[in-house]
C-alpha cells in the first residue's frame, strides 16, 4: 500500500484538480482568517494540495506542531504563520516528489512569512519512532486526509500518543465510511489513492481511538463526499463516505461516557477569531459570557489543556448526577449531500 500511495501522489496526480472526488473543498468555503495565510504560500505548493479539511485549530501561538503526511507543505506553511517565531512546525511525508516541492520553496516562505521555523522529514507515519523525534515534545499534531492511507492505523495513533505532551491534541481531518469497506474496494489502487479504499467505518475509528488511549474523541466538523467519477462511483456501490475532522486529547483521567457532575464553564471571549462564540466541537458552541453546562470530560478537556486560561470553571467532581443528557450512539455525521451542506472545511 505504501508503494501504491507513493506512486499515486508522486507520479499519477500533479494538481488538486486531478482528484476524482470532492474531498478538497471549494475555495469559497475557506474561513476569512485563513485566506491571508494562504496568500503567502507559493502557487506551486497550493496547486499540490490534497487535503479534505481545515487542520488549523485555535491557540497555536508558540506551539510545537507536527504535520503527518505533509505533502508539498501547504498546511505546514500555514501553521508556521500561526505558531509564529516562538513556535515550530515539523512536516513528515514518505513521498519524495512531494517533499521536494516543500523543500524547494522553504526560503521563499521564510522571506514571505517572516519566519523560518519549519522542518521536513521523509519517513512513514507508522514509524515516527525512527525519525529522531523526542517523546512528549509536541503540543499539537495535525494530519489532513492521510491517516486513511496508512495500512497500520493503530501504529499511527500509538506514535501520536507517544509524541504528544500531556494535554496535547491530535487535530486531524480524514475520510470515513458509513459501513465497513469491502476487500474489493480496499484492494483497488485508484480507490485507495483517492482516500476511499483505506477509509475506516466511523464506529471502528471511535473504537480504535479509545483503544489507543484517546478516550473521548470529539467530532469538530463533517460533510459528505461526492464521487464525481462515474466509474469510481460504480465500484464503491452504496457506501457513503464523509470528510470529518476530529480532535483527540492526551488526557489520562477521562471517563468512557459523558457523566454529569453539575459542572459548567464560562467562555471569556479571549480566543482570536472567536470573540463572541467558541466552537469546541460539533456539539459545544459556547457563547461568550454565558454559563454553559458541561459533562466532566468537557470540563477536563478545557481545564487541563491550552484552553484553560480562556474559561471560568464552575464546580468540581464531588457530586454526580448520572449520564449527561444528549449522549447518543447513532452515526454522528450530517447526511445531507455536499451541495446542501455548509461547514468549516478547506
Amino acid at each position: 500500500m505504501h508503494e501504491i500511495v507513493q506512486d499515486y501522489y508522486g507520479k499519477q496526480i500533479h494538481r488538486t484538480e486531478d482528484l476524482r472526488t470532492t474531498a478538497c473543498c471549494d475555495a469559497s468555503q475557506i474561513p476569512g482568517w485563513m485566506k491571508p495565510l494562504l496568500a503567502n504560500i507559493h502557487p506551486e505548493v497550493l496547486a499540490r494540495y490534497y487535503g479534505c479539511g481545515l487542520v488549523c485549530p485555535p491557540l497555536l501561538r508558540g506551539c510545537r506542531v507536527l504535520d503527518l503526511g505533509c505533502g508539498s507543505g501547504r498546511d505546514v506553511y500555514a501553521l508556521a504563520q500561526l505558531v509564529g517565531p516562538t513556535g515550530s512546525v515539523v512536516g513528515v511525508d514518505m513521498t519524495g516528489e512531494q517533499l521536494a516541492v516543500a523543500q524547494q520553496y522553504r526560503s521563499f516562505h521564510a522571506a514571505k512569512c517572516g519566519v523560518d521555523n519549519v522542518q521536513f522529514l521523509q519517513g512513514y507515519i507508522e514509524h515516527l519512532d525512527e525519525l529522531g523525534l523526542v517523546p512528549e515534545s509536541f503540543d499539537v499534531i495535525v494530519s489532513n486526509c492521510v491517516v486513511n492511507l496508512s495500512p497500520d492505523k493503530p501504529q499511527v495513533l500509538a506514535g501520536v500518543k507517544r509524541l504528544l505532551k500531556p494535554g496535547g491534541e491530535f487535530y486531524f481531518s480524514d475520510v470515513y465510511a458509513d459501513r465497513r469497506v469491502p476487500v474489493s474496494v480496499q484492494n483497488d489502487p485508484v480507490l485507495y489513492g483517492e482516500c476511499l479504499g483505506g477509509a475506516l467505518y466511523w464506529n471502528d475509528f471511535l473504537r480504535l481511538a479509545k483503544a489507543s488511549g484517546f478516550t473521548d474523541p470529539r467530532l469538530v466538523a463533517d460533510r459528505p463526499l461526492d464521487i464525481t467519477d462515474p466509474e469510481l462511483a460504480l465500484r464503491v456501490g452504496n457506501i457513503r463516505f464523509y470528510s470529518a475532522t476530529y480532535r483527540l486529547f492526551k488526557l489520562d483521567n477521562l471517563e468512557d461516557a459523558c457523566e454529569d457532575h453539575g459542572q459548567a464553564v464560562i467562555y471569556q471571549g479571549s480566543i482570536p477569531e472567536q470573540l463572541y462564540r467558541f466552537d469546541f466541537d460539533k456539539h459545544h458552541s459556547m457563547e461568550t459570557g454565558r454559563v454553559f453546562p458541561v459533562c466532566g470530560n468537557t470540563f477536563r478537556l478545557l481545564q487541563d489543556t491550552r484552553f484553560a486560561d480562556h474559561f471560568e470553571f464552575i464546580g468540581d467532581f464531588d457530586r454526580h448526577f448520572g449520564l449527561f443528557a444528549g449522549c447518543g450512539s447513532c452515526i454522528p455525521f450530517d447526511t445531507k449531500r455536499s451541495e446542501d451542506a455548509a461547514g468549516s472545511c478547506c
